[in-house]
């Protein structure tokens, strides 16, 4: 699988430490959005501060801006929806991560030889930001005793309760 956003950087680069800014292209937002399976992705900028650490393993924290276009979950229309989050994940050489099941421990995101992919890592925090269950700003679900929309199911649940 070749990635939507790459941005190699060397591990060695990192020094004693290294900040590093990724920015999406056109041509990446709109393969993001496939792969996210999200109406667009419009913008997508996530800073990377890298830390050097004792062994091959690089601490790191971020903070993503993005902006994509959502589809509500209760009225089906597509919305704007800004994403912002502070992360910290650790780069860790392939075949070296953790098997601890603990979602409170930082994510480890694996680099072949000694490249990081900031592109790749951006990407994955991007899809771990997006709210499952979107929903429209003002969109609320049927009060009880309002017509629901009608829908081949909604029939379908009439015959059975008539059967």
């Amino acid at each position: 699988m070749t990635p939507e956003l790459t941005r190699p950087f060397p591990r060695e680069r990192v020094g004693e430490g290294a900040t590093v800014v990724v920015e999406a292209n056109a041509a990446e937002l709109a393969a993001l959005a496939l792969r996210l399976r999200v109406p667009e992705v419009i913008s997508l900028m996530c800073r990377f501060n890298l830390q050097r650490a004792e062994g091959a393993a690089i601490p790191a924290t971020g903070s993503l801006l993005a902006r994509v276009v959502q589809a509500c979950v209760v009225s089906l229309e597509t919305f704007e929806a800004d994403i912002a989050e502070d992360f910290t994940v650790r780069f860790v050489p392939a075949g070296t991560e953790s098997d601890d099941l603990d979602l409170e421990a930082v994510d480890e995101i694996p680099y072949v030889g000694n490249v990081l992919d900031l592109g790749e890592a951006a990407a994955e925090q991007l899809a771990l930001a997006l709210d499952p269950f979107p929903r429209k700003p003002g969109a609320a679900l049927p009060e009880d005793g309002q017509a629901a929309p009608k829908t081949a199911f909604a029939a379908l649940g009439k015959l059975q309760q008539q059967g």
